[in-house]
Order: C-alpha cells, then sequence, then structure tokens
C-alpha cells in the first residue's frame, strides 16, 4: 500500500518514517499544502533504481573512449524512437 504523509513528519516522526521505509522496504511519498512532495526510501531502494543505470553509463564512457565516432541528439533520438514505435506495433 503507498504510503503518503505529510512532510511535517519527516520532521516530527523521523524515527516513525525512517521505520517504515527500512522494515516495508518501500517508499515514504511526502506532500506538501496536499501536493507531492518528495519521497524518502533506503540508500538500497535508491541503488536498486540507479546501479543499472550508473553501469550502462561506465560502459557507454568506456565505449567512446575507444572511437571517435559520435552521433548527433537527433540521431540517438531517433533511433531510441524508432525502438520504441518498433515494439509497440511487434
Amino acid at each position: 500500500m503507498i504510503n503518503i504523509r505529510p512532510v511535517s513528519d519527516l520532521r516530527n516522526k523521523f524515527p516513525e518514517i525512517e521505520q517504515t521505509v527500512l522494515t516495508s522496504g518501500e517508499p515514504v511519498f511526502l506532500t506538501k499544502n496536499g501536493y507531492g512532495s518528495m519521497v524518502v526510501m533506503s540508500i538500497e531502494q535508491y541503488a536498486a533504481l540507479t546501479d543499472e543505470i550508473e553501469m550502462k553509463l561506465d560502459e557507454a564512457d568506456l565505449a567512446a573512449a575507444m572511437t571517435d565516432s559520435r552521433y548527433t541528439a537527433e540521431e540517438v533520438f531517433g533511433r531510441a524512437r524508432k525502438r520504441i514505435h518498433e515494439r509497440k506495433t511487434v
């Protein structure tokens, strides 16, 4: 279940929010004046979201260092759009 709390709880009930995040493995969404403000999550949760991206960026940096070939933004995003479109039509 999504856990939504007012941002004031971060100050007033930090230990409770910390315990919730660490034991449930789920983020806590914080609101300010009724609107989404931020998300609190454990380092493990954050790493699970970002580790693969970081690894792929490192691979891209290594590949770029090994060649002088460069692509424009239009070429890169055009290829990405084409692949996305091909997946949708399959």
